[in-house]
């Protein structure tokens, strides 16, 4: 072998490997194109698999109604199962616990009453979450006013009426509602101390518990929110006494407001919200918030809760995350002046 030879093919293996420049710059665009084209898959990848929403109470109430009408428009929109899941007890914080410890991926989501969220750590002594800090607000997705329904063998056809009624009979008023702390429940503690009179307090696993016990007769009064409610007063299975919007409903027009009976700024509700676990990518709270809102600005869905006397809200996290904030503060008070503690 000629040595000068192998001495230069020797030499050139060991010579680094250099590239042209427009060689260099056309592989930096590759690579740009590659990570741009990466994370913008990521980022649409939201939802690429069966989203759960939990609903904290019994099928049949207000918060079961409203995820049964928007999962299958999600699941339209996005082409991807929505589930609903009942996972019920302790007013709530069973399903709300489950969802606190799930992934924070928008996989999974709690659709409750905003009320039992905000009420619950004034009621039990050992809550395993925080609702402002735990959870995402999403949005706020409806609001439907409280209904004060009696069953048809009570003898009141009015506030002042069933006020006389439970007075001249103390205590022998049951009064039933969807759990110890909840909203129903704190809505009956109010009315009772500002009108002076005392019914016994009957805890059901829900709302729509309560009013097929009032339907039933087993109890005999109750407040509980008109979208699972006022059904029953249209049948005539329960009586409509009055309901505790600001204003009447167009739909239930014939429904005095507790303010027009004689209960000066007696406003209460059942605020419904989706909310998710703490720590849920932002863009991906951005998402639902936007295709809840469409969903729930289409015309059925406006109208299919207006003709029970449900609004829509459509609020943006910020707005559900303060208003969590300021149901706590303002019911803490209520849950203090009454004693009310969870067995």
């Amino acid at each position: 072998m000629d040595f000068k030879l192998a001495g230069r093919l020797h030499y050139s293996a060991r010579r680094p490997i250099t590239l042209e420049g427009h060689q260099v710059f056309k592989l930096t665009a590759v690579a740009i194109s590659f990570s741009l084209a990466a994370g913008a898959a990521f980022a649409q990848a939201y939802p690429n698999k069966p989203i759960r929403i939990v609903v904290p109470f019994a099928a049949g109430g207000t918060s079961d109604i409203l995820a049964r009408a928007i999962g299958p428009k999600m699941t339209e929109a996005w082409g991807q199962p929505v589930v609903v899941e009942n996972r019920t007890g302790a007013n709530g914080n069973v399903g709300a616990e489950f969802v606190v410890r799930s992934a924070p991926d928008g996989y999974t989501m709690l659709l409750s009453d905003v009320g039992a969220i905000a009420i619950n750590p004034s009621v039990y002594l050992n809550m395993p979450f925080d609702p402002v800090k735990d959870f995402a607000p999403v949005i706020m997705v409806s609001y439907s006013p409280h209904v004060l329904a009696v069953h048809p063998s009570i003898p009141a056809t009015n506030v002042k009426e069933l006020v006389a009624y439970a007075k001249a009979n103390p205590g022998k008023l049951n009064f039933a509602n969807s759990g110890t702390g909840g909203a129903p429940h704190l809505a009956g503690v109010d009315f009772a101390q500002r009108t002076g009179i005392q019914w016994a307090y009957i805890p059901y696993k829900g709302g729509s518990a309560a009013v097929t016990d009032v339907v039933a007769g087993q109890s005999n009064v109750l407040f509980n929110g008109m979208l699972a409610t006022y059904p029953s007063v249209k049948s005539g299975r329960l009586r409509g006494i009055a309901m505790t919007g600001a204003q009447r409903a167009a739909s239930a027009p014939e429904l005095p407001t507790l303010i027009e009976s004689g209960l000066p700024g007696f406003v209460t509700g059942s605020y419904q919200g989706l909310l998710a676990p703490a720590n849920t990518p932002r863009d991906t709270i951005a998402k639902l918030n936007a295709e809840l809102t469409k969903i729930l600005n289409t015309a059925d869905m406006k109208d299919m809760l207006a003709k029970q006397g449900t609004e829509v809200r459509a609020d943006t996290p910020e707005q559900l995350g303060g208003f969590i904030v300021s149901e706590k503060a303002r019911w803490a008070k209520v849950v203090k002046e009454a004693r009310v503690k969870a067995d």
